[in-house]
C-alpha cells in the first residue's frame, strides 16, 4: 500500500524566513554598496593593490546578495501545477551561483597579482589612508557577518548561512590586506600584493566549496548519518511500526523528502495500515524540517 503524502508547509514559518533574509540581505547590500566604492576608490588613489582586490571582493559580495534576494523572493512561491514541491531548490540554485561568482573572481585576482609580482620594480609605495579604509572595512564585514549568521541561524536557512560565512571571508580577507599595507608601509613593498594573492586563494577556495554543495544538493545528496538516524528513530518509536527498509533522502533548499518503506503487522487492515502511516509521518513532519513523507506499508509477520 503505497500512501503519497500532500505537502504541510508551515505557511507562518514560511513567511518569517523570507522576511529575516530579505532584511539581513538588504542590510548586506547597503554595507557592501558603501565598502565596494569606498575600498576601489582609495586603493586606486593610494596605490594599494591589496585594497583593491578587497573592493572586488566586496563587489562580489553585492552581487551575490542579489542573487540571494533574487533566490529569497522565489522559493517562498508555493506548489503549483508545474512544480509539486514547491520552489525551495531556488535556495541551491542561489548557492550554485554564489559559488560560481566567487570562483570566478578568486582566480581572476590570483592570476592579476601574481602577474604584478612578477614585476616587483612597478609595485608603488601605499599611502596610509589605505591602511585606515581597510581596518574600517574589516569592522563593518565582522559586525555584518555576526548578525547575518545570527539570523541565518534562528530562520535555519543554509543559503543565509553560507551569506553569512561569505562575510566572514571578508572580514578575514580585509584582516590581510590590513597586514599588507602595513608591511608595505614599513618599506617591504611586496606585502601588499600578497595580500593581494591570499585574498584570491581564499576568494576561489570558498567559490569551489559553495559551488561544490550545491551540486551535490542538485543531485539528490541524502542528508548527513545524524540527521537519517533521527528520522529513523522517529520512525521507529511510532506505534505500530515493527521495523523499516528502504530510507531515502534528499534535499530540497533547506528541507528533506523522504521515501521509506515501513513494516507493521500482516494481519491489520488496509485503514489500520493507512493510519499507521499517518501516524509516522505525522511524528516526522513534527520533529523534523521535512517537506514530504512518502510511505509505503509492508505486511511482517511479528510472531518470527
Amino acid at each position: 500500500m503505497s500512501k503519497n503524502i500532500n505537502i504541510d508547509d508551515s505557511s507562518n514559518q514560511s513567511h518569517a524566513r523570507f522576511h529575516a533574509a530579505k532584511k539581513s540581505t538588504w542590510i548586506s547590500v547597503v554595507a557592501n554598496c558603501f565598502l565596494t566604492i569606498g575600498q576601489i576608490i582609495t586603493g586606486v588613489l593610494s596605490g594599494s593593490q591589496g585594497l583593491i582586490a578587497d573592493g572586488i571582493h566586496s563587489l562580489s559580495d553585492l552581487l551575490a546578495d542579489f542573487v540571494v534576494l533574487i533566490a529569497n523572493k522565489k522559493s517562498k512561491k508555493g506548489a503549483d501545477q508545474d512544480h509539486n514541491y514547491g520552489h525551495y531548490r531556488y535556495e541551491n540554485g542561489a548557492s550554485l551561483i554564489i559559488g560560481t561568482i566567487l570562483l570566478v573572481v578568486g582566480v581572476a585576482m590570483l592570476w592579476s597579482a601574481i602577474n604584478k609580482i612578477n614585476s616587483p620594480d612597478k609595485i608603488p609605495q601605499v599611502h596610509i589612508i589605505a591602511l585606515w579604509v581597510a581596518l574600517f572595512a574589516l569592522i563593518v564585514k565582522e559586525t555584518l557577518f555576526r548578525y547575518m549568521l545570527s539570523v541565518a541561524k534562528r530562520v535555519k536557512s543554509n543559503m543565509l548561512i553560507a551569506n553569512a560565512w561569505h562575510a566572514r571571508s571578508d572580514a578575514a580577507s580585509s584582516l590581510i590586506v590590513a597586514l599588507g599595507i602595513v608591511g608595505n608601509l614599513l618599506g617591504f613593498k611586496f606585502l601588499d600584493l600578497i595580500a593581494a594573492l591570499i585574498v584570491g586563494l581564499i576568494i576561489a577556495k570558498m567559490g569551489y566549496s559553495f559551488l561544490y554543495d550545491a551540486l551535490q544538493d542538485l543531485m539528490d545528496r541524502s542528508v548527513d548519518i545524524e540527521t537519517e538516524n533521527d528520522i529513523r528513530k522517529t520512525l521507529l518509536s511510532t506505534k505500530g511500526v515493527v521495523k523499516i527498509h528502504d530510507l531515502k533522502t534528499r534535499k530540497v533548499g533547506d528541507l528533506i523528502l523522504i521515501d521509506v518503506h515501513l513494516e507493521a503487522d500482516g494481519n491489520l487492515s488496509v485503514k489500520e495500515g493507512h493510519d499507521i502511516a499517518m501516524s509516522a509521518r505525522n511524528a516526522v513532519l513534527e520533529n523534523h524540517r521535512v517537506l514530504n513523507v512518502m510511505t509505503h506499508v509492508d505486511p511482517c509477520d511479528i510472531s518470527t
